[in-house]
C-alpha cells in the first residue's frame, strides 16, 4: 500500500513538474495568461514556471515571416490603371500587442498588415505617374511605403515592416494595348528625332568637306599653274641662253623639230613654195653645214 502511495506521489509530481515547466526557445516569442488574461507580455527565451491549469503560455514564431498579397489595381498620378503584385518581409517585436491585436493569429496579423500595404501602395503610385511608378522611382516607392508602415504597425499591430517589394507590375487587359502603341509612337518620334538631328550633322559635314575639296583643288590648281609658270620661265632663259650662243644652231635644232612633228606620218601632205625658208636647210649642202 505505502509503495502505490509513494509511486502515485511520484507520478503526481512529474504531472505538476511537466506542466509547471516550459521552455521559450531562441527563435520564438511568448505571453503568459491567467485564466485568459495577459499577465506577462514578453517572456525571454529559456526556462521558465507557470501555475499549472492557472496559467496558460502562448508561444509565437519570432522569425521573419512573408505576407504575399494578392494583386490589386491601382490608378496611377495621370489615372492610368496597374495590377501590382506585392509581398512584404515582417517580424513581431511587441509580443504583448501581437496578441492582444490578433489574438494570437498570425493570418489575421498578415490581412492587417495586407490592407495597410494596399492603402500605402494606392497613395504611393497615385502621387506617381506611369514611368515614374514602373522605373522611375520604384525602389524610393518601396522605401517611402516600408517607412510609412512602420509608423504604425508597432504600436498598432506589434510587429515591424522589414521590406515591402513589388513583384510584378502589369497593365490590365483592356488599356495594354493602347499603352503599347502609346510607347511605340513615343519611340517612332524619339527615332525620327535622332534621324534628322544625324541628317543635319550630315549635311554640315558634306558641305564642309565639299568646301574644303574645292578649297584644296584651288590651291592645288594655284601652285601648279606656279610652278608651270616657273618651269615655263625657266626653259625659256634656257633657250634664250643657247640661241645667244649659237643663233644658227638653234634655228637649225628648231627647223629640225619641226620637219619631225610635220612629217610624222606617211598621209601627211603639206603644200609650201619650194622657195619658202621653211625648207632652206634641205635645199642644198652647204645651208645644211
Amino acid at each position: 500500500m505505502k509503495n502505490f502511495i509513494a509511486v502515485g506521489l511520484i507520478f503526481l509530481i512529474v504531472i505538476i513538474a511537466g506542466n509547471s515547466l516550459f521552455v521559450v526557445k531562441e527563435t520564438e516569442r511568448a505571453v503568459m495568461l491567467q485564466f485568459g488574461e495577459l499577465v506577462n507580455d514578453d517572456l525571454s527565451s529559456g526556462l521558465h514556471v507557470k501555475i499549472p491549469w492557472v496559467n496558460t503560455v502562448r508561444k509565437f514564431d519570432a522569425r521573419i515571416q512573408t505576407e504575399d498579397s494578392i494583386p490589386e489595381r491601382f490608378l496611377t498620378l495621370e489615372q492610368k490603371a496597374l495590377e501590382v503584385d506585392s509581398y512584404a518581409k515582417w517580424r513581431i517585436v511587441d509580443v504583448g500587442q501581437f496578441y492582444v491585436s490578433t489574438r494570437g493569429d498570425v493570418s489575421t496579423a498578415g490581412s492587417l498588415l495586407a490592407e495597410r500595404i494596399n492603402d500605402g501602395l494606392r497613395d504611393q503610385i497615385g502621387a506617381r505617374n506611369l514611368q515614374e511608378v514602373v522605373a522611375g522611382e520604384r525602389d524610393q516607392l518601396m522605401i517611402d511605403l516600408t517607412a510609412e508602415l512602420n509608423e504604425s504597425t508597432a504600436a498598432d499591430i506589434g510587429i515591424e515592416v522589414i521590406d515591402v517589394r513589388v513583384k510584378r507590375i502589369d497593365l490590365p487587359d483592356e488599356v495594354r494595348s493602347s499603352v503599347y502603341e502609346r510607347m511605340i509612337t513615343e519611340r517612332n518620334r524619339e527615332a525620327q528625332e535622332l534621324r534628322s538631328r544625324g541628317e543635319e550633322l550630315a549635311i554640315g559635314i558634306r558641305a564642309d568637306a565639299d568646301r574644303q575639296s574645292i578649297i584644296f583643288r584651288a590651291e592645288a590648281y594655284r601652285d601648279a599653274e606656279r610652278i608651270r609658270g616657273e618651269g615655263d620661265a625657266e626653259a625659256t632663259a634656257i633657250y634664250a641662253a643657247v640661241y645667244q650662243k649659237d643663233p644658227e644652231f638653234y634655228a637649225f635644232t628648231r627647223s629640225l623639230n619641226s620637219y619631225r612633228a610635220t612629217f610624222g606620218s606617211k598621209g601627211d601632205v603639206l603644200l609650201l613654195d619650194p622657195q619658202s625658208d621653211y625648207f632652206k636647210y634641205l635645199k642644198n649642202e652647204a645651208a645644211t653645214q
